[in-house]
């Protein structure tokens, strides 16, 4: 069965950089989140590469690994690769899904598509991202 958008938005709404938008927004990135069954065994980001995508588990679970070493276990409402969607840095760590799983999905092209067509959802992110990144 797939998300409604108020569905999506829930979940959007617990990731930092997207808490403090407003509903209208919110709705914005939900069109461009898809919800994608993926299968165990999938690398999702591979560490010190492009990243270019953000996710988040519906269901399933995934290990966090940098340089070999387990880091920690990802679970439903978990999420990952935020900041591959505003910058073109290489990703810190490797998510590989340990189980069948399920996540909503934004690509960095249509995130950035999106932020030009709705210059309103832009203003909201830098300024979530600068509140993050200067408190």
């Amino acid at each position: 069965m797939r998300r409604r958008t108020d569905s999506k938005i829930e979940h959007l709404k617990q990731v930092p950089l997207f808490a403090g938008l407003s509903k209208k927004a919110l709705g914005e990135i939900a069109k461009i989140a898809d919800e994608i069954d993926l299968p165990e065994g999938k690398q999702l980001i591979r560490e010190d590469e492009p990243g270019r995508q953000f996710f988040i588990l519906l269901n399933g679970e995934a290990d966090v690994r940098r340089k070999g070493r387990k880091l920690n276990t990802m679970e439903a409402g978990d999420f990952f690769g935020e900041i591959s969607l505003v910058t073109e840095r290489p990703t810190t760590a490797t998510v590989t899904l340990t189980e069948p799983s399920s996540a909503l999905v934004i690509s960095r092209p249509s995130f950035r598509r999106m932020l030009l067509d709705q210059p309103a959802v832009q203003l909201q992110v830098l300024e979530a991202l600068a509140e993050r990144v200067f408190g």
